[in-house]
Formats: structure tokens, C-alpha cells, sequence
């Protein structure tokens, strides 16, 4: 259980951030980059999540998904060290789960002709949004992965991958199940 009862510490005023082991690191570090752009496609979810009124079953699976970015934040947050004890991590459950859901919207939506512009319905556009800004994160727990000593939990790195996904997928699910798309159209302006 999380207990916050103060906001400010000024323990960031030098420059730093404590992970979730106690360690102190500055705050464009990679790790710390990295799980503030996962906040930050969660912010851009919560935006959706104002525009599916008419969509609970879409506002219901990007519930579990935020819920998830703070389990993938939690996780980037206490690097895995051999000898420390478990910390939350992520699950191949969870990137299962996000695969099933990717599978029932999927199925329900024409097939594609052209690739799709963000645009659409607010919603569709959001999770574009949404979407571009999660395959940032992506990229940079890639890469932090590839730092020497930086372990970054391959459950993460999947889910990121599958995320991006299934926000592509839930854009065209609400442009009327891919029948308000908006297409590419290559040389259209030449």
C-alpha cells in the first residue's frame, strides 16, 4: 500500500530522484526518462478515456492498462539485482491479457487498405497520440536495456510492444470499427 501524506520533500532539488531501492540518480537518467514517458502514455490514456462514453468495453481494458503502466513503473523503478528481494514486476499474464484484448477489437474491425492517419473520431485521435508516445517508451527501455548493469524486466518490453498494439487497433476500433479511418493516400498532394 502506498501512503502519501506529503507532496514536496525538496529531496529533488539538487537534480536527482530516488528509485524505488533508495539509489539516487539524476533525473535525465535513462531509467528515470524511461518511466516518466510511461507516466506519460498513461496520461494520454486518461485523455482518451474522456472521449469513450459510448465505448465501456474500450474505457474498461484501458482501465486495466493504466493500472498496468503503474506496475511497469513500479518495476523500471527497483532495477532486478541479484541477491535483493522480489519487487513487483511484470507478468507474461499481463502482456497475454493485452494480447486477448488486441484479438476481440481485431476481429471485429475491416481489414486494412491503406495506412491510417491519426484522425478520425477525438477518441481515435488520443489513442494515436497515446500510441506514439508509448512507442518512445518503448525505445528508450530498449535501450536502457541495453546499458551494461541497467536489467529491465523483458515482461516490460513485451507489454510496451504490445501496448502500442493495441492502442493502434482500439484508434481503429473507434473511427466505426475501421469504416472512418483515414487513409494514406501516397503522393496525394504532389
Amino acid at each position: 500500500m502506498v501512503v502519501l501524506n506529503r507532496i514536496y520533500t525538496r529531496t529533488g532539488d539538487d537534480g536527482t530522484t530516488a528509485l524505488g531501492s533508495g539509489e539516487r540518480r539524476p533525473k535525465y537518467d535513462l531509467r528515470i526518462a524511461a518511466y516518466g514517458t510511461i507516466d506519460e502514455t498513461n496520461a494520454a490514456i486518461g485523455v482518451v478515456r474522456l472521449h469513450l462514453a459510448g465505448s465501456p468495453e474500450v474505457d474498461a481494458m484501458l482501465g486495466r492498462i493504466q493500472n498496468d503502466l503503474f506496475d511497469l513503473g513500479a518495476d523500471l523503478a527497483v532495477p532486478e539485482r541479484e541477491g535483493k528481494a522480489e519487487r513487483l514486476r511484470m507478468l507474461a499474464s499481463q502482456v497475454e491479457r493485452l494480447e486477448r484484448d488486441i484479438d476481440s477489437l481485431n476481429d471485429q474491425l475491416a481489414p486494412l487498405t491503406s495506412f491510417v492517419l491519426p484522425g478520425g473520431t477525438p477518441a481515435s485521435a488520443y489513442l494515436h497520440l497515446a500510441r506514439t508516445i508509448c512507442r518512445r517508451a518503448e525505445r528508450m527501455m530498449v535501450e536502457l536495456a541495453a546499458q551494461p548493469d541497467e536489467p529491465v524486466n523483458q515482461a516490460g518490453i513485451q507489454y510496451m510492444n504490445r501496448l502500442s498494439d493495441f492502442l493502434f487497433v482500439a484508434s481503429r476500433f473507434q473511427n466505426n470499427k475501421g469504416a472512418g479511418d483515414v487513409l494514406w493516400v501516397p503522393g496525394q498532394n504532389r
